[in-house]
């Protein structure tokens, strides 16, 4: 790959759009769900699901959870994303506000306290 291909490559990756959202997970043997907002979805994934796979995870009851249960009993999904183009306040009080309404129609858990 020559060069310029790669700057290309480079540049394509610092543009492209990161989605932002709200995302859930959940433990199918307790039926409990957590939800949590993010400006990076996948990014959010990575570091849930690595801190829940080293013992970290903020979330003390979720961490027990994924303790008991293992990897296989969570399903992690997004459960709504930004479409809009906002201003980054406007993009936060988005996200509040809809994990806020998750939270409620999810009968879930925060992610964070």
């Amino acid at each position: 790959m020559d060069k310029q291909r790669r700057r290309d490559i480079a540049q394509a990756y610092k543009e492209r759009k990161v989605a932002m959202g709200i995302f859930s997970l959940s433990c199918a043997p307790t039926g409990e769900t957590w939800v949590g907002m993010s400006r990076n979805l996948d990014g959010a994934a990575n570091s849930v699901l690595f801190g829940l796979r080293m013992g970290s995870h903020r979330n003390a009851a979720m961490q027990a959870a994924w303790k008991a249960h293992g990897a296989a009993a969570f399903t992690y999904s997004v459960v709504e994303t930004l479409e809009e183009d906002l201003s980054p306040i406007g993009q936060e009080t988005w996200l509040k506000g809809r994990l806020r309404h998750w939270i409620a129609a999810l009968e879930a858990h925060p992610l964070v306290a």
